[in-house]
């Protein structure tokens, strides 16, 4: 039995959901050395940086950045380091197949743990070109005025 039940969110990607179109989304496992464990237990982390990529019938996680432990000794780990993602052949293999053609990155969305265990939730995007962020941007708050609007109506007529 676990020693923690449920979900723990470390970190997340909020500006991989603005910079890409997410497709679809795997839940990765990590495999993590001890001090790199120890260090998101405090909830240090950054995703802002991170991708991840086949290589051969593995998957990578680079670029992530897990600050070094405090009470760390001469074996702490390096900061930003290839972590090797735990999927199956299968996903493996259907990933590959997505981005194979080009216009699509696997990219890191949270960091976080489940029933004790690291997990990271990687998604297969497109990245969006400037004017679809611009347009994304316009009717989120065009949805927001709108949602603004319907309560002040809403309270006036009470």
């Amino acid at each position: 039995m676990p020693r923690e039940q449920g979900e723990k969110v470390v970190a997340t990607n909020r500006r991989a959901r603005h910079d890409y179109l997410i497709e679809d989304t795997y839940e990765a496992g990590l495999v993590l050395t001890g001090t790199e464990v120890k260090s998101l237990r405090h909830g240090r982390a950054s995703l802002v940086d991170g991708y991840a990529f086949i290589d051969g019938a593995e998957a990578w996680l680079d670029a992530v950045h897990i600050p070094e432990y405090g009470q760390g000794t001469w074996n702490n780990h390096p900061v930003r380091r290839k972590r090797k993602l735990l999927l199956h052949k299968q996903e493996i293999l259907k990933i590959s197949h997505k981005i194979a053609p080009g216009g699509y990155t696997l990219v890191p969305l949270r960091l976080y743990f489940s029933d004790g265990r690291a997990k990271v939730e990687i998604a297969v995007a497109k990245g969006k070109r400037e004017f679809d962020k611009r347009q994304a941007l316009r009717e989120k708050q065009d949805k927001r005025e709108a949602d603004r609007a319907m309560r002040t109506k809403n309270m006036v007529g009470d």
